[in-house]
């Protein structure tokens, strides 16, 4: 049976941890309307993205 042979010490325990934290959400402002949405997503109440009508609304 596989079992260790040293305690992993709390330095080895938190550089493997490190790595497991949440991602922060990509939030931006709107140039037009000031609200806040998501970047690279279309802006349901005006309907735009990129600076382009994609949405009639």
């Amino acid at each position: 049976m596989a079992v260790p042979k040293r305690k992993t010490s709390v330095s080895r325990k938190r550089m493997r941890r490190s790595h497991h934290k949440l991602s922060s959400v990509n939030i931006i402002e709107d140039k037009k309307s000031g609200e806040y949405k998501l970047s690279h997503h279309v802006d349901l109440k005006t309907g735009f993205y990129n600076g382009k009508k994609i949405l009639d609304i």
